[in-house]
Protein backbone atom coordinates (compact mmCIF):
# COMPACT_ATOMS: atom_id res chain seq x y z
CA UNK A 1 0.00 0.00 0.00
CA UNK A 2 1.22 3.53 -0.91
CA UNK A 3 0.38 5.92 1.72
CA UNK A 4 1.30 9.85 1.63
CA UNK A 5 1.06 13.34 0.01
CA UNK A 6 -1.09 12.23 -3.47
CA UNK A 7 -1.00 14.80 -6.00
CA UNK A 8 -4.64 15.22 -7.48
CA UNK A 9 -3.60 13.98 -10.38
CA UNK A 10 -2.62 10.61 -8.96
CA UNK A 11 -5.70 10.37 -6.65
CA UNK A 12 -8.25 9.42 -8.45
CA UNK A 13 -9.35 5.82 -6.61
CA UNK A 14 -7.41 6.68 -3.81
CA UNK A 15 -8.47 6.50 -0.19
CA UNK A 16 -8.91 9.44 1.92
CA UNK A 17 -6.55 9.49 5.01
CA UNK A 18 -7.54 12.46 6.92
CA UNK A 19 -10.58 14.94 5.92
CA UNK A 20 -10.25 17.91 3.80
CA UNK A 21 -11.80 21.45 4.38
CA UNK A 22 -11.36 23.56 1.67
CA UNK A 23 -13.33 26.28 -0.36
CA UNK A 24 -16.47 24.91 0.63
CA UNK A 25 -15.86 21.39 -0.02
CA UNK A 26 -15.92 19.28 2.76
CA UNK A 27 -14.67 15.47 2.72
CA UNK A 28 -14.19 13.20 5.41
CA UNK A 29 -10.90 10.29 5.34
CA UNK A 30 -12.10 7.12 4.49
CA UNK A 31 -13.67 8.88 1.27
CA UNK A 32 -13.11 6.46 -1.65
CA UNK A 33 -12.23 9.34 -4.50
CA UNK A 34 -13.92 9.96 -7.15
CA UNK A 35 -12.73 11.63 -10.70
CA UNK A 36 -15.57 14.29 -9.71
CA UNK A 37 -14.22 14.96 -5.87
CA UNK A 38 -10.79 15.36 -7.45
CA UNK A 39 -12.43 17.79 -9.70
CA UNK A 40 -14.05 19.41 -7.11
CA UNK A 41 -10.61 19.32 -4.61
CA UNK A 42 -8.92 20.86 -7.70
CA UNK A 43 -11.68 24.04 -8.07
CA UNK A 44 -11.37 24.45 -4.14
CA UNK A 45 -7.62 25.17 -4.88
CA UNK A 46 -6.20 21.65 -2.85
CA UNK A 47 -3.12 20.58 -4.76
CA UNK A 48 -2.47 17.54 -3.20
CA UNK A 49 -4.44 14.65 -0.29
CA UNK A 50 -2.94 12.52 2.43
CA UNK A 51 -4.43 9.04 0.70
CA UNK A 52 -3.71 5.87 0.52
CA UNK A 53 -3.50 3.58 -2.39
CA UNK A 54 -3.68 -0.22 -2.63
CA UNK A 55 -1.16 -2.01 -4.84
CA UNK A 56 -1.81 -5.46 -6.72
CA UNK A 57 -0.90 -7.66 -3.46
CA UNK A 58 -3.31 -5.78 -1.21
CA UNK A 59 -6.65 -6.83 0.24
CA UNK A 60 -8.82 -3.91 1.05
CA UNK A 61 -9.82 -3.53 4.75
CA UNK A 62 -13.48 -4.30 4.85
CA UNK A 63 -13.01 -7.46 2.26
CA UNK A 64 -10.22 -8.54 4.23
CA UNK A 65 -12.32 -7.97 7.61
CA UNK A 66 -15.28 -9.90 6.29
CA UNK A 67 -13.06 -12.94 4.67
CA UNK A 68 -11.18 -13.14 8.53
CA UNK A 69 -14.41 -13.35 10.42
CA UNK A 70 -16.11 -15.29 8.07
CA UNK A 71 -13.81 -18.54 8.60
CA UNK A 72 -13.73 -17.40 12.38
CA UNK A 73 -17.19 -17.71 12.63
CA UNK A 74 -18.51 -21.09 13.98
CA UNK A 75 -22.31 -22.53 14.50
CA UNK A 76 -24.37 -20.03 17.21
CA UNK A 77 -22.57 -16.83 15.51
CA UNK A 78 -23.71 -14.50 13.34
CA UNK A 79 -21.12 -11.80 11.05
CA UNK A 80 -22.48 -8.28 10.79
CA UNK A 81 -20.89 -7.17 7.38
CA UNK A 82 -17.45 -5.20 7.75
CA UNK A 83 -17.64 -1.14 7.92
CA UNK A 84 -13.49 0.57 8.18
CA UNK A 85 -12.02 -2.36 8.38
CA UNK A 86 -13.94 -3.65 11.36
CA UNK A 87 -16.54 -6.49 11.56
CA UNK A 88 -18.00 -7.89 14.68
CA UNK A 89 -19.46 -11.24 15.52
CA UNK A 90 -22.76 -11.75 17.45
CA UNK A 91 -24.36 -14.57 19.23
CA UNK A 92 -27.09 -15.72 18.37
CA UNK A 93 -28.54 -17.24 21.20
CA UNK A 94 -27.52 -18.28 24.60
CA UNK A 95 -25.17 -20.20 25.26
CA UNK A 96 -21.21 -20.74 26.03
CA UNK A 97 -18.32 -19.33 24.09
CA UNK A 98 -16.01 -21.96 22.90
CA UNK A 99 -12.97 -20.87 22.12
CA UNK A 100 -9.18 -21.64 20.62
CA UNK A 101 -7.12 -19.09 22.44
CA UNK A 102 -4.06 -20.32 21.05
CA UNK A 103 -5.19 -20.04 17.38
CA UNK A 104 -6.62 -16.38 18.59
CA UNK A 105 -2.78 -15.55 19.65
CA UNK A 106 -1.36 -17.26 16.57
CA UNK A 107 -3.04 -14.55 14.33
CA UNK A 108 -2.33 -11.59 16.30
CA UNK A 109 1.02 -12.47 15.61
CA UNK A 110 0.27 -13.12 11.44
CA UNK A 111 0.76 -9.14 10.73
CA UNK A 112 0.47 -5.98 12.61
CA UNK A 113 -2.44 -5.17 9.72
CA UNK A 114 -4.86 -8.25 11.72
CA UNK A 115 -6.06 -7.80 14.65
CA UNK A 116 -8.48 -10.38 16.27
CA UNK A 117 -10.03 -9.18 19.85
CA UNK A 118 -12.59 -12.02 21.73
CA UNK A 119 -14.46 -12.98 24.47
CA UNK A 120 -12.87 -14.76 27.18
CA UNK A 121 -13.48 -18.65 26.72
CA UNK A 122 -16.32 -20.40 28.35
CA UNK A 123 -17.54 -17.08 28.64
CA UNK A 124 -22.05 -17.21 29.13
CA UNK A 125 -23.60 -14.91 26.62
CA UNK A 126 -26.83 -13.78 25.54
CA UNK A 127 -28.43 -13.26 22.35
CA UNK A 128 -27.10 -10.14 20.27
CA UNK A 129 -23.70 -10.07 22.79
CA UNK A 130 -20.95 -9.25 20.85
CA UNK A 131 -18.43 -12.12 20.45
CA UNK A 132 -15.20 -10.97 18.77
CA UNK A 133 -14.15 -8.26 16.16
CA UNK A 134 -11.75 -8.25 13.75
CA UNK A 135 -9.97 -5.11 12.98
CA UNK A 136 -7.75 -4.48 9.84
CA UNK A 137 -5.57 -1.23 11.22
CA UNK A 138 -4.67 0.37 8.15
CA UNK A 139 -6.83 0.60 4.53
CA UNK A 140 -5.77 -2.80 3.68
CA UNK A 141 -3.46 -5.73 4.47
CA UNK A 142 -1.32 -7.89 1.97
CA UNK A 143 -3.00 -10.85 0.64
CA UNK A 144 -0.60 -13.43 2.15
CA UNK A 145 -1.23 -12.58 5.36
CA UNK A 146 -5.18 -12.23 5.23
CA UNK A 147 -4.80 -15.99 3.82
CA UNK A 148 -2.56 -17.11 6.48
CA UNK A 149 -5.17 -15.91 9.04
CA UNK A 150 -7.98 -17.59 7.45
CA UNK A 151 -5.72 -20.76 7.31
CA UNK A 152 -5.54 -20.50 10.99
CA UNK A 153 -9.02 -19.18 11.66
CA UNK A 154 -10.44 -22.77 9.99
CA UNK A 155 -7.46 -25.26 10.96
CA UNK A 156 -8.52 -28.53 11.01
CA UNK A 157 -12.28 -27.54 9.65
CA UNK A 158 -12.85 -25.95 13.32
CA UNK A 159 -14.39 -22.72 13.25
CA UNK A 160 -12.18 -20.11 15.88
CA UNK A 161 -15.36 -19.86 17.88
CA UNK A 162 -18.61 -21.40 18.08
CA UNK A 163 -21.38 -21.43 21.15
CA UNK A 164 -22.56 -24.34 22.93
CA UNK A 165 -26.24 -23.76 23.83
CA UNK A 166 -27.83 -24.32 26.87
CA UNK A 167 -29.78 -27.49 26.63
CA UNK A 168 -33.35 -27.75 28.74
CA UNK A 169 -32.28 -29.63 31.91
CA UNK A 170 -34.82 -30.77 34.74
CA UNK A 171 -32.88 -29.94 38.06
CA UNK A 172 -33.44 -31.41 41.54
CA UNK A 173 -32.85 -28.91 44.93
CA UNK A 174 -32.27 -30.64 48.13
CA UNK A 175 -31.81 -28.52 51.53
CA UNK A 176 -30.88 -29.91 54.49
CA UNK A 177 -31.99 -28.01 57.84
CA UNK A 178 -30.59 -27.91 61.21
CA UNK A 179 -31.93 -26.69 64.63
CA UNK A 180 -32.87 -23.27 64.01
CA UNK A 181 -32.55 -22.91 60.46
CA UNK A 182 -35.46 -20.51 59.10
CA UNK A 183 -37.65 -21.86 56.59
CA UNK A 184 -38.06 -17.79 55.06
CA UNK A 185 -34.50 -18.24 54.21
CA UNK A 186 -34.99 -21.62 52.47
CA UNK A 187 -37.64 -19.91 50.21
CA UNK A 188 -35.45 -17.48 49.34
CA UNK A 189 -33.10 -19.88 48.48
CA UNK A 190 -34.99 -21.79 46.45
CA UNK A 191 -36.02 -18.70 44.55
CA UNK A 192 -32.73 -17.64 43.35
CA UNK A 193 -31.42 -21.19 42.34
CA UNK A 194 -34.83 -21.58 40.37
CA UNK A 195 -34.02 -17.99 39.02
CA UNK A 196 -30.55 -18.87 37.93
CA UNK A 197 -31.45 -22.10 36.67
CA UNK A 198 -34.54 -20.37 34.43
CA UNK A 199 -32.77 -18.06 33.02
CA UNK A 200 -30.02 -20.64 31.39
CA UNK A 201 -33.55 -22.78 30.29
CA UNK A 202 -33.86 -25.12 32.55
CA UNK A 203 -36.25 -25.58 35.06
CA UNK A 204 -36.19 -26.65 39.20
CA UNK A 205 -39.05 -29.13 38.74
CA UNK A 206 -38.46 -30.83 42.55
CA UNK A 207 -37.17 -29.45 45.68
CA UNK A 208 -37.26 -31.19 49.20
CA UNK A 209 -36.03 -30.57 52.38
CA UNK A 210 -33.95 -32.97 54.64
CA UNK A 211 -32.50 -33.30 57.99
CA UNK A 212 -28.59 -32.62 57.98
CA UNK A 213 -27.37 -35.85 58.21
CA UNK A 214 -25.45 -38.17 55.32
CA UNK A 215 -28.43 -41.06 55.77
CA UNK A 216 -30.91 -38.26 54.81
CA UNK A 217 -29.40 -36.75 52.30
CA UNK A 218 -28.46 -40.24 51.01
CA UNK A 219 -32.40 -40.94 50.61
CA UNK A 220 -32.87 -37.32 48.91
CA UNK A 221 -30.04 -38.40 46.50
CA UNK A 222 -31.48 -41.42 45.68
CA UNK A 223 -35.13 -39.94 45.43
CA UNK A 224 -34.22 -37.34 43.30
CA UNK A 225 -32.28 -39.98 40.51
CA UNK A 226 -35.05 -41.97 40.89
CA UNK A 227 -37.29 -39.07 39.45
CA UNK A 228 -34.63 -38.73 36.72
CA UNK A 229 -33.28 -35.03 37.63
CA UNK A 230 -29.95 -33.68 36.64
CA UNK A 231 -28.51 -31.50 38.12
CA UNK A 232 -29.39 -32.53 41.84
CA UNK A 233 -28.29 -29.56 43.77
CA UNK A 234 -27.51 -29.62 47.14
CA UNK A 235 -27.63 -26.92 49.60
CA UNK A 236 -26.46 -27.69 53.15
CA UNK A 237 -27.48 -25.94 56.53
CA UNK A 238 -23.67 -26.05 57.00
CA UNK A 239 -20.78 -25.49 54.65
CA UNK A 240 -18.83 -28.32 53.16
CA UNK A 241 -15.58 -28.34 55.12
CA UNK A 242 -14.14 -31.84 54.08
CA UNK A 243 -14.76 -34.68 51.70
CA UNK A 244 -16.04 -36.99 54.52
CA UNK A 245 -18.63 -34.02 55.93
CA UNK A 246 -22.28 -34.64 55.70
CA UNK A 247 -23.20 -33.98 52.35
CA UNK A 248 -20.13 -35.51 50.31
CA UNK A 249 -20.91 -38.43 52.27
CA UNK A 250 -24.50 -38.82 51.73
CA UNK A 251 -24.09 -38.45 48.38
CA UNK A 252 -21.27 -41.59 48.78
CA UNK A 253 -23.84 -43.39 50.46
CA UNK A 254 -26.42 -43.06 47.41
CA UNK A 255 -23.56 -44.61 45.39
CA UNK A 256 -22.11 -41.34 43.70
CA UNK A 257 -18.47 -40.44 42.96
CA UNK A 258 -17.20 -37.04 44.51
CA UNK A 259 -14.82 -35.82 41.54
CA UNK A 260 -13.70 -32.36 42.92
CA UNK A 261 -13.99 -30.99 46.27
CA UNK A 262 -13.23 -27.01 46.38
CA UNK A 263 -12.27 -24.65 43.57
CA UNK A 264 -10.02 -21.76 43.15
CA UNK A 265 -12.92 -19.00 42.57
CA UNK A 266 -13.41 -16.80 45.13
CA UNK A 267 -16.76 -16.51 45.86
CA UNK A 268 -17.09 -20.53 45.69
CA UNK A 269 -14.70 -21.91 47.09
CA UNK A 270 -16.86 -24.81 48.99
CA UNK A 271 -18.38 -26.21 45.81
CA UNK A 272 -18.70 -29.75 45.74
CA UNK A 273 -18.71 -31.40 42.06
CA UNK A 274 -20.05 -35.44 42.32
CA UNK A 275 -21.65 -37.82 39.77
CA UNK A 276 -24.28 -40.81 39.68
CA UNK A 277 -24.88 -42.60 36.34
CA UNK A 278 -24.33 -39.99 34.32
CA UNK A 279 -26.01 -37.20 36.53
CA UNK A 280 -24.15 -34.44 38.45
CA UNK A 281 -24.94 -33.69 42.16
CA UNK A 282 -23.42 -30.65 42.69
CA UNK A 283 -22.87 -29.77 46.45
CA UNK A 284 -23.24 -25.56 46.76
CA UNK A 285 -21.16 -23.11 48.46
CA UNK A 286 -22.90 -20.63 50.34
CA UNK A 287 -22.58 -18.15 48.18
CA UNK A 288 -24.90 -19.49 45.22
CA UNK A 289 -27.99 -18.17 47.71
CA UNK A 290 -26.88 -14.83 46.25
CA UNK A 291 -27.91 -13.79 42.56
CA UNK A 292 -24.12 -12.11 42.10
CA UNK A 293 -21.91 -13.92 39.93
CA UNK A 294 -20.05 -16.83 41.58
CA UNK A 295 -18.20 -19.93 41.21
CA UNK A 296 -21.03 -22.01 40.80
CA UNK A 297 -22.01 -19.83 38.10
CA UNK A 298 -19.46 -21.11 35.73
CA UNK A 299 -20.06 -24.50 36.90
CA UNK A 300 -23.51 -25.01 35.94
CA UNK A 301 -23.49 -22.42 32.95
CA UNK A 302 -20.41 -25.24 31.53
CA UNK A 303 -22.60 -27.84 32.83
CA UNK A 304 -25.74 -26.68 30.71
CA UNK A 305 -24.46 -26.39 27.82
CA UNK A 306 -22.93 -29.83 27.98
CA UNK A 307 -19.46 -28.68 28.21
CA UNK A 308 -16.89 -30.18 29.82
CA UNK A 309 -16.76 -29.16 33.28
CA UNK A 310 -14.69 -31.66 35.73
CA UNK A 311 -11.31 -31.77 38.29
CA UNK A 312 -8.81 -30.52 35.63
CA UNK A 313 -11.38 -27.92 34.15
CA UNK A 314 -12.48 -26.59 37.63
CA UNK A 315 -8.68 -26.03 38.72
CA UNK A 316 -8.03 -24.38 36.25
CA UNK A 317 -10.19 -21.71 36.84
CA UNK A 318 -7.85 -19.72 39.17
CA UNK A 319 -6.58 -16.98 36.43
CA UNK A 320 -9.50 -14.62 36.60
CA UNK A 321 -11.39 -16.37 39.42
CA UNK A 322 -11.26 -13.42 41.74
CA UNK A 323 -15.28 -12.57 41.56
CA UNK A 324 -15.12 -10.47 44.89
CA UNK A 325 -16.91 -7.39 44.53
CA UNK A 326 -14.99 -4.64 43.55
CA UNK A 327 -15.85 -1.24 41.54
CA UNK A 328 -14.82 -2.09 38.49
CA UNK A 329 -16.16 -5.98 38.37
CA UNK A 330 -19.99 -5.92 37.24
CA UNK A 331 -22.02 -8.16 39.18
CA UNK A 332 -24.56 -10.11 38.35
CA UNK A 333 -28.12 -9.53 39.19
CA UNK A 334 -31.32 -11.68 38.65
CA UNK A 335 -32.15 -11.53 35.12
CA UNK A 336 -29.19 -9.80 34.08
CA UNK A 337 -25.88 -12.09 33.21
CA UNK A 338 -24.13 -10.37 31.06
CA UNK A 339 -24.11 -6.36 32.70
CA UNK A 340 -22.75 -3.87 30.52
CA UNK A 341 -22.02 -6.29 27.73
CA UNK A 342 -21.62 -5.17 24.42
CA UNK A 343 -24.59 -5.93 21.67
CA UNK A 344 -25.39 -5.59 18.31
CA UNK A 345 -27.47 -2.64 17.96
CA UNK A 346 -31.50 -2.62 18.02
CA UNK A 347 -32.33 -0.77 14.73
CA UNK A 348 -36.00 -0.01 13.84
CA UNK A 349 -37.27 0.79 10.14
CA UNK A 350 -39.88 2.74 9.19
CA UNK A 351 -41.29 2.21 6.06
CA UNK A 352 -43.26 5.71 4.72
CA UNK A 353 -46.22 4.79 3.09
CA UNK A 354 -48.83 7.43 3.51
CA UNK A 355 -48.37 9.52 0.06
CA UNK A 356 -50.57 10.76 -2.43
CA UNK A 357 -48.94 9.60 -5.28
CA UNK A 358 -49.89 12.77 -6.95
CA UNK A 359 -47.28 12.54 -10.22
CA UNK A 360 -48.99 8.89 -10.90
CA UNK A 361 -52.18 9.51 -11.47
CA UNK A 362 -55.04 7.63 -9.37
CA UNK A 363 -53.17 4.74 -9.03
CA UNK A 364 -51.36 3.99 -5.37
CA UNK A 365 -47.99 3.48 -6.73
CA UNK A 366 -46.80 1.86 -3.77
CA UNK A 367 -49.33 -1.66 -4.79
CA UNK A 368 -48.11 -1.11 -8.48
CA UNK A 369 -46.53 -4.68 -9.53
CA UNK A 370 -43.62 -4.90 -10.41
CA UNK A 371 -42.41 -8.63 -11.43
CA UNK A 372 -45.72 -10.08 -9.78
CA UNK A 373 -45.28 -8.20 -6.47
CA UNK A 374 -46.32 -4.97 -5.50
CA UNK A 375 -43.68 -2.22 -4.94
CA UNK A 376 -44.26 -1.59 -1.43
CA UNK A 377 -43.67 -5.79 -0.85
CA UNK A 378 -40.69 -5.27 -2.41
CA UNK A 379 -39.43 -2.70 -0.25
CA UNK A 380 -40.95 -4.54 3.18
CA UNK A 381 -38.75 -8.03 1.56
CA UNK A 382 -35.60 -6.42 1.65
CA UNK A 383 -36.58 -5.35 5.01
CA UNK A 384 -37.32 -8.40 6.75
CA UNK A 385 -34.02 -10.51 5.12
CA UNK A 386 -31.88 -7.77 6.72
CA UNK A 387 -30.60 -7.35 10.33
CA UNK A 388 -33.59 -4.92 11.28
CA UNK A 389 -35.07 -5.60 14.53
CA UNK A 390 -38.58 -4.11 14.40
CA UNK A 391 -40.65 -2.88 10.96
CA UNK A 392 -43.24 -0.32 11.15
CA UNK A 393 -44.82 1.04 8.31
CA UNK A 394 -46.32 4.79 8.38
CA UNK A 395 -49.81 5.29 6.30
CA UNK A 396 -51.95 8.09 4.97
CA UNK A 397 -53.52 8.28 1.34
CA UNK A 398 -55.63 5.15 1.28
CA UNK A 399 -54.51 3.78 4.44
CA UNK A 400 -56.65 0.75 4.22
CA UNK A 401 -55.54 -0.70 1.36
CA UNK A 402 -51.79 -0.06 2.44
CA UNK A 403 -52.41 -1.61 5.78
CA UNK A 404 -53.66 -4.73 4.66
CA UNK A 405 -51.06 -4.63 2.12
CA UNK A 406 -48.44 -4.45 5.04
CA UNK A 407 -50.30 -6.52 7.45
CA UNK A 408 -50.24 -9.57 4.79
CA UNK A 409 -46.54 -9.60 5.75
CA UNK A 410 -46.91 -9.00 9.12
CA UNK A 411 -45.73 -5.76 9.17
CA UNK A 412 -47.50 -3.84 11.70
CA UNK A 413 -48.79 0.36 10.94
CA UNK A 414 -49.14 3.44 12.33
CA UNK A 415 -51.44 6.11 10.65
CA UNK A 416 -50.79 9.55 9.78
CA UNK A 417 -54.10 11.63 9.60
CA UNK A 418 -51.95 14.81 8.76
CA UNK A 419 -49.82 13.02 5.63
CA UNK A 420 -51.35 15.89 3.34
CA UNK A 421 -48.70 18.13 5.25
CA UNK A 422 -45.57 16.45 4.16
CA UNK A 423 -43.12 13.48 4.79
CA UNK A 424 -42.02 15.22 7.68
CA UNK A 425 -45.43 14.34 9.32
CA UNK A 426 -45.26 10.49 8.90
CA UNK A 427 -41.99 10.67 10.44
CA UNK A 428 -43.01 12.13 13.26
CA UNK A 429 -46.05 9.72 13.27
CA UNK A 430 -43.86 6.82 13.00
CA UNK A 431 -41.06 7.88 15.33
CA UNK A 432 -43.57 8.30 18.45
CA UNK A 433 -44.58 4.53 17.68
CA UNK A 434 -41.27 2.96 17.92
CA UNK A 435 -40.61 0.38 20.96
CA UNK A 436 -38.46 2.26 23.98
CA UNK A 437 -35.49 0.25 23.39
CA UNK A 438 -34.33 0.91 19.59
CA UNK A 439 -30.72 2.62 19.52
CA UNK A 440 -31.67 3.61 16.30
CA UNK A 441 -34.34 4.04 13.05
CA UNK A 442 -33.84 3.50 9.44
CA UNK A 443 -36.13 5.35 7.61
CA UNK A 444 -37.34 3.89 3.83
CA UNK A 445 -39.28 5.33 1.34
CA UNK A 446 -41.96 2.72 0.27
CA UNK A 447 -41.59 3.82 -3.63
CA UNK A 448 -37.98 2.22 -3.45
CA UNK A 449 -38.11 -1.26 -4.92
CA UNK A 450 -34.32 -2.02 -5.91
CA UNK A 451 -33.14 -1.52 -1.86
CA UNK A 452 -31.79 -4.34 -1.04
CA UNK A 453 -30.86 -6.10 2.62
CA UNK A 454 -27.12 -5.83 1.53
CA UNK A 455 -27.87 -1.88 1.43
CA UNK A 456 -29.39 -1.95 4.77
CA UNK A 457 -26.89 -4.49 6.44
CA UNK A 458 -24.05 -1.74 5.38
CA UNK A 459 -25.58 0.84 7.05
CA UNK A 460 -26.46 -0.93 10.40
CA UNK A 461 -22.75 -2.15 10.31
CA UNK A 462 -21.53 1.70 10.37
CA UNK A 463 -23.81 3.09 12.82
CA UNK A 464 -21.49 3.22 16.18
CA UNK A 465 -22.87 6.91 18.14
CA UNK A 466 -19.65 6.35 20.34
CA UNK A 467 -17.42 7.00 17.61
CA UNK A 468 -19.47 9.64 15.95
CA UNK A 469 -21.26 7.62 13.20
CA UNK A 470 -24.80 8.59 14.47
CA UNK A 471 -26.35 8.93 10.91
CA UNK A 472 -25.47 6.56 8.36
CA UNK A 473 -25.87 8.30 4.92
CA UNK A 474 -25.53 5.73 2.06
CA UNK A 475 -23.39 7.09 -1.26
CA UNK A 476 -22.86 6.02 -4.72
CA UNK A 477 -20.12 7.99 -6.48
CA UNK A 478 -20.30 10.33 -3.85
CA UNK A 479 -23.68 11.35 -3.88
CA UNK A 480 -26.26 11.07 -1.01
CA UNK A 481 -29.06 8.90 -1.23
CA UNK A 482 -31.74 7.22 0.86
CA UNK A 483 -32.26 4.93 3.18
CA UNK A 484 -31.09 6.94 6.23
CA UNK A 485 -29.74 5.70 9.53
CA UNK A 486 -30.25 7.96 12.69
CA UNK A 487 -29.51 7.77 16.48
CA UNK A 488 -32.62 6.94 18.95
CA UNK A 489 -30.97 10.73 20.28
CA UNK A 490 -32.38 12.38 17.25
CA UNK A 491 -35.95 11.20 17.50
CA UNK A 492 -36.96 14.44 19.73
CA UNK A 493 -35.77 16.41 16.75
CA UNK A 494 -37.51 14.37 14.60
CA UNK A 495 -40.45 16.10 16.14
CA UNK A 496 -39.82 19.28 14.89
CA UNK A 497 -38.81 18.66 11.42
CA UNK A 498 -41.34 20.16 8.74
CA UNK A 499 -42.64 20.03 5.92
CA UNK A 500 -41.96 17.42 2.72
CA UNK A 501 -38.24 17.26 3.46
CA UNK A 502 -38.19 14.73 6.36
CA UNK A 503 -34.87 14.65 7.96
CA UNK A 504 -32.65 16.57 5.18
CA UNK A 505 -32.75 19.74 7.91
CA UNK A 506 -31.14 17.01 10.79
CA UNK A 507 -28.42 15.64 8.49
CA UNK A 508 -27.58 18.99 7.54
CA UNK A 509 -27.41 20.34 11.25
CA UNK A 510 -25.27 17.35 12.56
CA UNK A 511 -22.62 16.70 9.57
CA UNK A 512 -20.13 15.98 12.24
CA UNK A 513 -22.56 12.81 13.37
CA UNK A 514 -22.74 11.81 9.99
CA UNK A 515 -20.98 8.87 8.17
CA UNK A 516 -21.34 8.47 3.86
CA UNK A 517 -21.33 4.85 3.46
CA UNK A 518 -20.40 4.02 0.03
CA UNK A 519 -22.70 1.42 -2.13
CA UNK A 520 -21.90 -0.27 -4.94
CA UNK A 521 -24.24 0.52 -7.00
CA UNK A 522 -27.19 3.30 -7.80
CA UNK A 523 -30.05 1.85 -6.13
CA UNK A 524 -30.32 4.49 -3.15
CA UNK A 525 -31.54 6.97 -5.96
CA UNK A 526 -33.85 5.11 -7.62
CA UNK A 527 -37.65 5.93 -6.48
CA UNK A 528 -40.67 5.79 -8.70
CA UNK A 529 -42.71 9.36 -9.08
CA UNK A 530 -44.12 8.94 -12.58
CA UNK A 531 -45.36 6.55 -15.08
CA UNK A 532 -42.78 6.67 -17.25
CA UNK A 533 -40.51 5.50 -14.11
CA UNK A 534 -42.70 2.81 -13.41
CA UNK A 535 -42.42 1.70 -16.94
CA UNK A 536 -38.64 2.12 -16.81
CA UNK A 537 -38.43 0.29 -13.20
CA UNK A 538 -40.39 -3.00 -14.68
CA UNK A 539 -38.35 -3.29 -17.73
CA UNK A 540 -35.58 -4.15 -15.97
CA UNK A 541 -35.15 -7.37 -14.28
CA UNK A 542 -35.11 -7.59 -10.75
CA UNK A 543 -33.09 -11.05 -9.22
Amino acid sequence: MIFGATPLAQAVGAILAHSVSAGGVRMKKGRNLTADDVAALAKAGVAEVIAARLEADDVDEDTAANAIAKACRGAGARLQEAFTGRCNLYADGPGVMVLDTARVDRMNRIHEAITIATLAPNEAVEAGQMLATIKIIPFAAPRAAVDEAIAVASEGGAPLLHIAPYRARRAGLIMTTLAGTKAKVLDKTAAVLRDRLERLGSALVHEQRCAHTADDVAAAVAAQLARGLDPILIFGASAITDRRDEVPAGIVAAGGEIEHFGMPVDPGNLLLLAAKDGSAVIGLPGCARSPKLNGFDWVLQRLLADRPVGRGEITAMGAGGLLKEIPSRPQLRAGDVTQGAPKAPRIAALVLAAGQSRRMGAANKLLAEIDGKAMLARVVEAVQASQIDQILGVTGHQAENVAAALSSYGVGTVHNPNYADGLSTSLQAGVAALADDVDGVMVLLGDMPRITPAHINRLIAAFNPVEGRAICVPTYQGKRGNPVLFAARFFSEMATVGGDSGAKYLIGQHEDDLVEVAMDDDAIFLDVDTPDALTAIRAAPFD
